[in-house]
């Protein structure tokens, strides 16, 4: 099938999750997340109708987006929503719109002063490891409601991430287990955003959007409240 096959495919599922869950499928964005495809791939996604771009790979990403660029009309919106190390943080300020990978207070800091530096300021998604899962990044929020340790930290490291002066904090990222069951799931996504609802309360600060969810468990995480969902493998086919 084609990419704009299978977008309409990925939006026809958005629109029955949220038909489930009786809610508006236009609060959902579509991140289609391109890493390993081409600028073709995404130009042709683009003409399907996706705005919004995501990267894993600072390197991949920051050398698709003029090109991609020099053949529309429009603007993207880039994600960066892959692990960026420290070293390269300057190229997702001078590259991306967006950062949803924020996974450490070290890193908050370096991206603040950086756009300090380049006078702007960046849209950014805390990613937090609410799944427990050693090998995801982000920041430790696993049993975050039971463990007051484990609370106390995260309320100190967000506390002051959240005053950084040169980053606009849109809301929290995640990931759910991979090939786990439904509930085990959707506990992840309900943690995240019992976590975003107490932060806010507590914080006393705005942190609109949820980016959970991604080609095999978004209907899940639309269910829980997802607002932003990041889709590769079921808009460009598997990766090469």
């Amino acid at each position: 099938m084609s990419i704009a096959d299978n977008i309409k495919r990925v939006q026809d599922r958005i629109d029955d999750a949220c038909a489930k869950a009786n809610r508006d499928p236009f609060e959902i964005i579509l991140v289609a997340v391109s890493k390993q495809k081409s600028v073709d791939d995404i130009v042709s996604a683009v003409e399907a109708g996706i705005q919004h771009i995501g990267e894993n790979r600072v390197e991949e990403g920051a050398g698709k987006i003029a090109p991609v660029q020099a053949r529309l009309q429009d603007p993207l919106t880039w994600h960066m929503v892959g692990h960026v190390q420290s070293r390269k943080a300057k190229q997702v300020i001078q590259h991306f719109d967006m950062v949803q990978s924020v996974d450490s207070l070290r890193l908050a800091k370096r991206f603040s002063r950086l756009a300090g530096e380049s006078d702007r300021r960046l849209a950014a998604l805390l990613e937090i490891n609410v799944s427990g899962e050693a090998s995801k990044q982000g920041f430790a929020g696993y049993n975050w409601y039971q463990e007051a340790s484990v609370k106390e930290r995260l309320w100190n490291e967000l506390g002051e991430l959240l005053q950084l002066p040169h980053l606009d904090i849109h809301g929290l990222m995640t990931m759910a287990p991979f090939n786990a069951e439904a509930g085990t799931i959707r506990r992840v996504f309900a943690d995240l955003v019992a976590l975003r609802d107490e932060l806010q309360h507590s914080l006393g600060v705005s942190l609109p959007e949820l980016s959970m969810g991604m080609t095999d468990d978004f209907e899940l995480a639309i269910a829980e409240g997802s607002t932003m969902i990041r889709v590769g493998r079921a808009i460009f086919g598997d990766r090469n």
